[in-house]
């Protein structure tokens, strides 16, 4: 009779500690974890993050500052998803570090401006003088290709999109290129004649594409649709209804009206 009772017990414990399981691993299907930069994409996120709770969905950011992590981690299967690169960087970081990670959602676009470092304007450049840009294969060629757009130097191929320095065939004022990582290019301006940087670091620096930039991408060209800033998830995850939720916010009314009447042209919502 105790050991009935006792195998009673056991199993009633068994019962309640599998149902709690059960319904941790249902409160964690709603949880959507996402590696993110923190501007624009994070503040973003946080827009997003209101729409979520319609659909009865939780949203919790990490925010990274490199342009490495975030990949690693969705990759792993740490994270649900990220949000800081465009296509081209990512095919890239594929292909070099054998990762399968495909994009879901082209979200907004982040104008690439050429910034004032010591001088002022191109026409201040002087023989000699040294620009930074971004140093990763698709941001480099990026900003190659704006300042071959603004008759600085000429590449091979002004449209091709993994130009490198040695593509650059004329350089007439022989300038000097530093190649930084692109988070710190920013920090280069005190030294350098002028940096070409990413959006989201521009704006991290305080500076306005549209106010501070000497020239910058127009969003009605090839680049806006090339380098749109996407959603990015691991192979495999693309039709999940985590995916579906999280893509369908950030292209809401309510995410793509505030990204207009917060960055006002520093980023421009993506519309096919």
């Amino acid at each position: 009779m105790k050991t009935r009772h006792l195998f009673k017990l056991v199993g009633t414990a068994t019962l309640a500690l599998l149902l709690a399981g059960c319904g941790s691993s249902k409160s964690d299907d709603k949880t959507i974890t996402v590696a993110a930069s923190p501007t624009p994409h994070a503040q973003i996120l946080k827009v997003a993050g209101e729409e979520l709770k319609k659909d009865g969905y939780t949203l919790k950011v990490k925010e990274f500052t490199d342009y490495v992590q975030p990949n690693i981690v969705v990759d792993e299967g740490k994270y649900d998803a990220n949000y800081f690169q465009h296509t081209p960087y990512l095919d890239n970081f594929n292909k070099e570090k054998n990762t399968k990670l495909v994009s879901v959602g082209k979200i907004h676009y982040e104008p690439f401006g050429i910034y004032a470092g010591t001088k002022k304007s191109l026409n201040d450049l002087k023989d000699g003088d040294e620009i930074a840009v971004p140093n990763d294969a698709t941001n480099e060629a990026r900003a190659l290709l704006l300042l071959a757009d603004n008759g600085v130097i000429t590449l091979k191929d002004n449209k091709d999109i993994k130009a490198t320095v040695k593509d650059i065939t004329s350089n007439p004022k022989n300038l000097k290129f530093k190649e930084l990582e692109a988070a710190q290019v920013s920090r280069a301006r005190p030294d350098v004649a002028l940096v070409v940087l990413n959006g989201n670091y521009a704006l991290d620096a305080g500076l306005d594409v549209k106010k501070d930039a000497i020239a910058f991408e127009k969003s009605d060209s090839t680049a806006a649709s090339t380098y749109a800033n996407i959603i990015a998830v691991k192979k495999g995850n693309e039709k999940t209804d985590k995916t579906k939720a999280l893509v369908k916010a950030l292209k809401s009314a309510k995410v793509q009206k505030y990204i207009n009447d917060t960055f006002k042209g520093a980023v421009v919502p993506y519309t096919e």
